[in-house]
């Protein structure tokens, strides 16, 4: 492993191209980190995330750097906007809804288990 590592996020595949409406570019093996996961994620304007997940041991951060939105933390949402950043433990589900504008956002994950740790589940979003 180098000193450092370099890239642009956005010379990164886009991991949910198949998606019109989120971009998804996760940068973690393209650093060549062990510790350190990046991903640039972009929503479109008041898309909301079909799909929530948590995980068994990896704490995330999420900061906002375009937009505004909304974030589901398990049955709670926060409102977002550009420069919040939101600390995640573990086991706690989250999803994304982006607002008129859409939403940007860097997640930055610590260690993950080589077998990987993500847990998918439905959201559970409050009716409005």
């Amino acid at each position: 492993m180098s000193d450092y590592s370099k890239i642009n996020l956005l010379d990164v595949d886009d991991s949910a191209k198949d998606n019109e409406n989120v971009e998804m570019r996760f940068a973690r093996k393209h650093l060549d980190s062990r510790d350190l996961g990046i991903t640039l994620s972009r929503y479109k304007p008041n898309f909301r995330s079909p799909m929530a997940h948590s995980h068994k041991v990896q704490e995330e951060a999420y900061v906002v750097v375009k937009g505004s939105g909304k974030m589901l933390l398990s049955d709670e949402v926060t409102d977002l906007k550009v420069w919040d950043v939101v600390r995640v433990a573990p086991e706690t589900t989250r999803a994304i809804e982006a607002g008129p504008e859409g939403i940007e956002i860097i997640a930055i994950g610590g260690p993950k288990p080589a077998e990987g740790d993500g847990v998918r589940q439905a959201p559970n979003w409050p009716s409005e």
